[in-house]
């Protein structure tokens, strides 16, 4: 029987951002693909700056421009330049920005552009700094759009070619815009879907710590691994109860730490970054059918976003004292797999009484959470492909959150509309507790049936989150789509990033908040 294929090295990517050059710094005879956004309502005239003017505006002219429509045709030059324009409505969100420059770069990509130009042509209304802010958002979803189209997937064919990658972006105008801090968040973002996209021989427990330690060091951060025996010695059974099924005892706790260089010796983080890493989830004893558990590698995908996140902080030296905690262990079956009826007792004393193995991520982040929450950060979040009943609620075009701290709610939701990963704020009131008492135990791990399971899932996730840390759950319903989501033309969207990000560096979700006693 052939041994399965795994890699000898850490599996992560290789591919460099592709160089980003101001205004000017490309003839336009020298762009294989110039890319526009523009209003439906401007005049032919707006189109005075661009190389060759009267072919844009003849295809400007052709017909009755709408908002979300893109036409296209090609420039008069040696390269003939692919040119392609997009029209975004007065009064479109920036997720409709993302997602209209998501279909610009798929409309360019059968070209092979190496070389790329983009342009934002006087979207807006109102007032000037109003218009250059409108313009500049859109200047920043070509460009993040540009970095994910840039990015390649993991390919293992035998067979495959060397594709023509983007090495090159202009930005030939639209405002400015922080360069640094759109290529730090698309660097996180195809960190995430890069992870998220390997093999589950390829990125088992072994390998993804070997990985995470790879990047630790990359970026500076400290890190510790919590294997099983020091997990058995913190009490953090529900985690185990999780690992026992797996062949290998490799599973572990990663714990990594960001500190800003004016705050080294600050031992407690003002924020704690928790990730859900199932490798690979069969459902264990509760076996999940065929087409449940196909995609199942892509169950970790809230630990890669736990990881892209601290490192972007890291690599854009934000002044946040930050950890991470990723929970990384397969969920498998054998024979000392945990079973339904069994209880366990987590790190934080709470008993659990399991009913279905299948809700394994709950008992991973119960235990991660309460191992997170003794450091006393002043603001915890994490990020889980936690339940289905979520996708069922939202589809996967936005993702669920829920916090314990109502005050925070409307920046958890502004910085979804900001970042244009949308999230939905679902209720947190605590009569649904009754639906997860156990007549042997503290709770039980989940309800019978379905009902309501992703709200029910984070009542039970509370418990091991002290009252006074503020602490928002985002359950990543959107971490896989389809064709992709916004501007990412991939199924492996590598959702939250941009988001966590936004609420952190944008939105300034730490103002106000103190740190627990």
């Amino acid at each position: 029987m052939p041994r399965r294929f795994v890699l000898t090295a850490a599996p992560l990517p290789t591919a460099q951002t592709p160089q980003i050059r101001r205004a000017g710094s490309h003839s336009p005879d020298a762009l294989d693909a110039l890319l526009v956004i523009a209003p439906p309502s401007g005049g032919p005239e707006i189109f005075s700056s661009l190389p060759q003017p009267q072919r844009w505006q003849e295809l400007h002219t052709r017909s009755e421009p709408r908002g979300g429509t893109l036409r296209s045709t090609v420039l008069a030059n040696r390269r003939h330049t692919l040119a392609v324009l997009g029209y975004l409505g007065a009064e479109a969100s920036n997720f409709e920005r993302l997602a209209l420059a998501g279909r610009l770069l798929k409309e360019a990509a059968p070209r092979g552009a190496e070389t790329l130009g983009l342009a934002v042509l006087g979207t807006g209304r109102g007032a000037r700094a109003s218009a250059a802010a409108d313009s500049a958002a859109s200047l920043e979803a070509l460009l993040a759009a540009a970095l994910a189209q840039a990015f390649s997937l993991p390919n293992f064919s035998s067979s495959k070619r060397d594709a023509r990658h983007i090495k090159n972006i202009s930005l030939l105008g639209g405002g400015e815009i922080d360069v640094r801090y759109a290529a730090a968040s698309s660097r996180g973002n195809n960190l995430v879907r890069w992870l998220t996209a390997l093999p589950p021989n390829m990125l088992d427990s072994r390998s993804y710590h070997r990985a995470i330690a790879e990047l630790a060091r990359e970026h500076g951060l400290a890190m510790r691994w919590l294997d099983e025996r020091a997990l058995r010695r913190a009490g953090a059974n529900a985690f185990l109860a999780v690992s026992s099924g797996n062949a290998r005892p490799t599973a572990g706790i990663a714990h990594l730490r960001y500190r800003p260089a004016r705050r080294r010796r600050t031992p407690a983080p003002d924020v704690a970054l928790v990730g859900k890493g199932i490798l690979f989830d069969t459902g264990g004893i509760n076996l999940k059918p065929h087409k449940s558990m196909l995609d199942m590698h892509t169950d970790m995908a809230g630990s890669a976003v736990a990881l892209a996140t601290l490192l972007a902080l890291a690599e854009l030296r934000a002044p946040i004292a930050a950890d991470a905690w990723l929970a990384i262990t397969e969920n498998d079956i054998g024979p000392k797999a945990y079973r339904p009826q069994e209880v366990v007792r987590a790190s934080n004393g709470v008993t659990i009484q399991v009913i279905h193995t299948d809700a394994e991520g709950r008992m991973v982040l119960a235990d991660t959470l309460a191992l997170a929450s003794r450091t006393r950060p002043r603001f915890m979040i994490d990020f889980a492909t936690l339940t289905g009943a979520c996708v069922y609620s939202l589809t996967e075009r936005m993702s669920g959150v829920f916090t314990n701290t109502a005050t925070l709610v409307p920046k958890l939701l502004e910085a979804g509309r900001s970042s244009g990963e949308r999230v939905w704020n679902f209720p947190f009131d605590s009569d649904f507790d009754s639906d997860i008492e156990s007549k042997i135990a503290d709770v039980v791990q989940c309800a019978v049936d379905g009902k309501g399971d992703h709200i029910l899932a984070t009542r039970f996730l509370n418990r091991f989150v002290p009252a006074q840390i503020p602490w928002a759950h985002v359950d990543l319903s959107a971490a896989t789509r389809s064709g992709g989501l916004g501007h990412i033309n991939t199924d492996i969207t590598g959702f939250g990033v941009r988001y966590a990000l936004d609420l952190l560096l944008e939105q300034d979700v730490l103002e106000g908040l103190e740190r627990a006693p």
